[in-house]
């Protein structure tokens, strides 16, 4: 089977969940004998692939993914949306978008089943592939949070924010709770808006800390989801965020927003947050909950290998069609 995967023009020039998602499942389908390339625009492999699976539907898709349909090679997409306001979309384009596809594969069955009833798509058109978390997140027993506290000299216990910074991510709302409990928040991300992280932390003042952006893969990281006290992430919306599955990967406490899928995700044992009340994000801060239960939930449920798994099943359903 040979799958060719592609994304809008500028995914990577400022990646974030969507995008780890495309190349955790490009590694994860290579391990299970997949072939996957990377659709090159100077020297496309139309005649070589089996299928396309496009990830987004960001303005602008629907050049490629028009393309592959039109040649009648079977078309995948991965929406990545949670259209809960969908005037703030482009109704028209993501509808056409979707009814391209052959195949549309939600992060979650509540996903499949709001996308169906926005946009009017049969619901037998989807076929759910959740997120995971890597392996390296599950079984790491080594690293300590020593590593992450002497190298940004962090001598205070805070909450931990692990997420673009942008509008979407509500660390404005985050900070002002942050300010008025005074709890320390720390920010770790690539920045999307630089006047969007200096309003942030301008409501925070001293009790939020931007320490820049880490690698993904990167013993920092790890080091700083087990120096915290609660991994928080208050979105706006989320489907469901990989850095709250890998927090809980670690062991952390987790506190996310009721908004989009995470419900599916992390069942009872996370605290959900109102996005858009201030007073519910600071009761987080103030309470963080931990689960015993919450890792081994998520570490078996929810992992790339298992991932892979459901693309396949997805890729030989529309195969045999």
């Amino acid at each position: 089977m040979n799958v060719l995967m592609n994304s809008y023009p500028v995914a990577f020039a400022c990646p974030g969940g969507g995008e780890v998602q495309l190349l955790r499942t490009k590694e994860f389908l290579e391990k299970q004998k997949v072939h996957v390339e990377l659709f090159d625009q100077w020297n496309p492999q139309f005649e070589s692939s089996d299928l396309a699976h496009y990830f987004s539907v960001q303005g602008g898709s629907m050049n490629f993914c028009g393309y592959v349909s039109g040649m009648g090679m079977p078309l995948v997409i991965s929406p990545i949306l949670w259209p809960h306001q969908p005037e703030k979309y482009p109704f028209r384009e993501i509808q056409n978008l979707l009814n391209t596809a052959d195949l549309i594969f939600p992060n979650s069955q509540m996903e499949a089943d709001l996308l169906a009833r926005v946009y009017d798509i049969p619901l037998d058109k989807f076929h759910v592939t959740y997120n995971g978390v890597d392996d390296s997140f599950i079984t790491d027993n080594s690293t300590t949070e020593a590593l992450f506290r002497d190298k940004f000299h962090i001598d205070f216990e805070f909450s931990l924010c692990v997420a673009n910074i942008e509008n979407r991510k509500n660390q404005i709302l985050l900070a002002q709770a942050a300010k008025s409990t005074q709890k320390n928040v720390i920010l770790i991300g690539q920045v999307r808006d630089e006047e969007y992280l200096r309003k942030v932390k301008d409501a925070g003042g001293d009790y939020i800390h931007y320490v820049g952006a880490l690698d993904h893969f990167s013993l920092e990281l790890k080091s700083a989801f087990r120096a915290c006290d609660q991994f928080i992430l208050p979105s706006l919306l989320e489907t469901p965020g990989l850095a709250a599955l890998e927090a809980a990967a670690m062991g952390c406490a987790v506190a996310v927003t009721v908004e989009g899928s995470t419900k599916e995700y992390f069942g009872e044992y996370v605290t959900y947050i109102d996005p858009l009340d201030v007073r519910s994000i600071e009761q987080a801060l103030e309470n963080p909950k931990f689960s015993s239960d919450l890792k081994l939930h998520v570490s078996e449920n929810f992992n790339w290998s298992r991932t892979a798994e459901q693309c396949i099943d997805g890729y030989s359903r529309l195969l045999k069609k």
